[in-house]
């Protein structure tokens, strides 16, 4: 198979419908609207979920849960990624995301204790889970909550 010979699915591709040419085509004269009403008006229809004046089912439903505007959302790194790092290193925010484990720095860095860690570090962060900071401690690392 070479890219010049690639052609769609049968059934992908659909020729657009010419419309307004003519009573022949099947779509001439009232371009498939019908007569008059709102649906022939240009610009006319009803939004998305209209049901014809009758309360709307996202209306009908009651409402759930909250949302907490005070939050806080953590960059979450578990004890085993930080194996990456070279013994007695100090591990901040930054040097994570140099190492691609982290993307955004969000309100904070939180550790968890998932997996081992196999060398001695400096961990500075946020927050630990009570794993991860006996995990550490473990390894000969040290913590330290920012």
């Amino acid at each position: 198979m070479k890219l010049h010979e690639l052609k769609p699915v049968e059934g992908a591709r659909h020729a657009k419908k010419r419309l307004g040419r003519g009573t022949g085509s099947g779509t001439g004269k009232t371009s498939g609207k019908g007569h008059k009403g709102q649906s022939a008006r240009s610009g006319g229809g009803v939004r998305p979920g209209f049901e014809g004046g009758q309360t709307p089912l996202f209306k009908r439903l009651p409402k759930r849960g909250f949302t907490n505007v005070n939050r806080k959302e953590y960059a979450v790194v578990n004890v085993e990624d930080l194996n990456v790092f070279k013994a007695e290193s100090v591990v901040t925010i930054d040097s994570l995301r140099q190492e691609g484990l982290v993307k955004k720095e969000y309100d904070g860095l939180k550790i968890l204790g998932n997996g081992k860690l196999e060398v001695k570090l400096t961990v500075k962060a946020n927050k630990f889970s009570k794993s991860a900071e006996k995990g550490i401690v473990e390894a000969g690392g040290s913590i330290e909550v920012i």
